[in-house]
């Protein structure tokens, strides 16, 4: 039998609270990395092992977990109410501001009540779109946090806060205050808010109609577990109570100090001089709105030195010292007077509302995106509706909701048009995808200039020196319309356009001339069908051996070729049931365009076929060159070394993926073991 002394057990349990402690610290301080400054120093899965170290302790040492362990960041069992709390200093509203002259106003009070003419110093700062939050926190540890309410009273979301990765459920250092109230913004970015919406669509669930909408209501759930998986964040902008401590006598330094204890601050804040200055930061903010990953609506302006703050006091409900200077609204209503669609370079069709004029954004808007046939059903957008119309920045006005409210009798379902309103080929809706597209590629004047440029490229045709540029000069001045146009191109139409001499135009003829004799693949990939890359078409000249075998095969006959799904199976039958698209290709054959057909043969058949290489370093022969005589073959060619990889060509000064390679022990041939491995198949 083994005694333990009651020494030796503490000891014990010391080293064991050491090791949590420390575990802890390192978690925090690689959380403040990651969350707050955005610089994350060890990997995830070094992270993930410290915190399962961590869980792992505190599950055998229940009695040693702590309420700001990182362990406890997830949020608990579910609430059945919020609780009230009173704030022990009240947040207040700020004076709203709409133009240059009320800024103005603001900065000459503040002198005339000052007494004195010296340029004001204020801190300029983004108006967050988002839910004004109080976090209490007393020797460093976070205990309490409270919404801004009516100012007096706000709601307990302690739990849900907790939640949030980048609020810290302990400062860091050890000079903060005994107990310090910081007060700040809780919103949703603009890529998590959008990615949310995505998902509730996907499960038929309500979405939020803004980020705002969206981070109240993912901080109000009564079950933080869900408020865990919203992708909240919060910036700290300002302080409430603060005792057994001292803080900084200027804003922009306590902001400062705030970061130091592991806070988040807007990097956006700027020191200012004057009512000028704030103008200035003013527009410079507004001009990049709507490149910022948060929604804003304004900014705030706010007396730097505490001193003088002070000494403006309050007025009402609001400081003297403070003003949010508001952007013009960027949600309007207005009625919805018709549907038009337009037709894109790749054939998509995006319905545009037209609208009755609504000023919006600070411009005139009358129409409106409403992006896709999806997003329509999913509105129940109708013309004769009353809609929501929102404008950021220079992001292009869409219909944001309906306001069923006040929608008329009569109001009009919208339908996709069953012809391109352009070219008069059907138009296809994908089964799997929210766009429809129309199905003369070839031939559609909305999407030929595109079609041209993709058709004459380097890996599709390969029509040396027909560049964009050169596709768009041909286009604006009226020498084709449509891809067979470029074998009709004469030298005497060449020499009549701006800087192009007899020589010049002579290399282009000689091109085009050229780019007559191709390969079957090369022209598949050419035509431009949807979603057929230069693999795909590869696989599809192989299996069928030839054009007319592949335009004879029905959808079901192409979903039996390899990588070829139900989509890109449905994408080649419509662009092959297209009149427009087969008369372009007999039109190109006549005018002397040819290839040799293959013995068809199914890809999995192919001496390389289930084979996947990857190609590094220098070679004497092009990697395209490469890459296209093993996809002949049947091989698949990738970009990164896995444990599936085949083979490993690896020519001089070979790097990393040589070194992984053979950490995996997958094979590596030479450029002369790469000949013999072709010369066996292609001779």
């Amino acid at each position: 039998m083994i005694s333990i002394t009651a020494s030796s057990w503490n000891k014990n349990m010391q080293s064991i609270q050491e090791q949590i402690e420390a575990l802890r610290t390192q978690i925090r301080h690689h959380n403040h990395l990651y969350y707050v400054l955005d610089d994350p120093q060890i990997p995830d899965a070094e992270y993930d092992r410290l915190f399962r170290e961590l869980q792992a302790l505190e599950t055998e040492h229940p009695e040693l977990i702590r309420s700001d362990s990182p362990t406890q960041r997830v949020g608990g069992e579910a609430l059945t109410e919020f609780g009230s709390i009173s704030h022990e200093l009240p947040m207040l509203s700020l004076a709203n501001a709409f133009s240059e002259a009320e800024l103005e106003a603001f900065d000459r009070r503040i002198h005339e009540r000052l007494q004195d003419e010296t340029e004001i110093e204020y801190v300029a700062e983004p108006k967050l779109d988002g839910l004004a939050i109080s976090l209490l926190y007393e020797q460093g540890v976070l205990v309490r946090a409270a919404t801004r309410g009516d100012g007096e009273t706000g709601e307990d979301v302690s739990a849900n806060v907790r939640t949030i990765p980048s609020v810290p459920l302990r400062l860091l250092g050890e000079d903060y205050p005994r107990r310090l109230e910081v007060r700040g913004e809780i919103y949703m970015p603009k890529a998590g808010f959008n990615k949310l919406n995505q998902g509730l669509a996907a499960e038929n669930l309500k979405t939020f109609a803004n980020p705002r909408n969206a981070a109240a209501g993912s901080l109000r759930q009564l079950d933080p577990r869900i408020t865990a998986q919203r992708p909240l964040e919060m910036f700290c902008y300002s302080m409430g109570i603060v005792e057994g401590g001292k803080l900084p006598d200027q804003h922009a330094e306590i902001l400062q100090q705030f970061k130091a204890w592991g806070l988040r601050v807007c990097p956006e804040i700027k020191i200012v001089q004057g009512a000028l200055g704030c103008l200035a930061y003013f527009n410079e903010i507004g001009a990049k709105r709507a490149r910022l990953p948060y929604e804003i609506d304004g900014v705030v302006y706010k007396v730097n030195a505490i001193k003088t703050q002070q000494s403006l006091g309050f007025v009402s409900r609001a400081p003297r010292w403070a003003l949010a200077h508001k952007f013009p609204a960027q949600e309007e209503i207005t009625e919805l007077e018709a549907v038009e669609f337009q037709v894109g370079r790749t054939g998509a069709l995006t319905p545009v509302a037209r609208l009755k004029p609504v000023f919006v954004g600070g411009v005139t808007v009358s129409n409106a995106t409403l992006h896709n046939m999806d997003e329509i059903e999913r509105k129940d957008v109708r013309i004769g509706d009353y809609v929501i119309v929102r404008r950021a920045g220079d992001v292009i006005p869409e219909v944001a909701r309906v306001v069923l409210a006040q929608r008329p009798a009569d109001a009009q379902v919208i339908r996709l048009p069953p012809h391109c309103p352009v070219c008069g080929s059907e138009v296809r809706r994908s089964e799997v995808g929210a766009v429809a597209r129309c199905t003369g590629g070839l031939y559609c004047p909305a999407q030929v200039k595109e079609a041209i440029k993709h058709f004459a490229s380097r890996r599709a045709m390969n029509i040396d020196g027909l560049g964009d540029k050169l596709v768009e000069q041909f286009f604006e001045q009226g020498l084709i319309r449509h891809v067979d146009d470029l074998y009709r191109l004469t030298q005497a139409q060449l020499i009549s356009l701006e800087r192009m001499g007899e020589k010049s135009a002579e290399n282009i003829l000689t091109a085009i001339e050229a780019s007559k004799a191709t390969r079957l693949e090369r022209f598949i990939y050419a035509l431009g069908i949807r979603e057929v890359g230069e693999s795909t078409a590869k696989v599809l000249a192989r299996h069928f051996g030839s054009l007319e075998a592949l335009q004879a095969a029905n959808e079901e006959t192409l979903k039996l070729v390899t990588d070829v799904g139900p989509v890109v199976a449905a994408n080649i039958a419509a662009f092959f049931q297209e009149e427009h698209n087969l008369k372009t290709i007999n039109n190109l054959r006549e005018l002397g365009v040819h290839w040799s057909n293959y013995l068809a043969q199914p890809a999995e058949a192919l001496p390389l076929a289930g084979k996947t290489y990857v190609i590094t370093g220098s070679l004497s022969r092009p990697r395209e060159a490469i890459k296209a005589d093993l996809e002949t073959l049947g091989a698949k060619v990738s970009n990164s070394v896995s444990k599936k990889t085949t083979a490993l060509i690896a020519g001089a000064e070979a790097g990393s993926k040589l070194e992984k390679a053979e950490s995996l022990g997958v094979l590596v041939l030479d450029e002369a073991a790469l000949f013999d491995l072709l010369a066996e198949f292609m001779g």
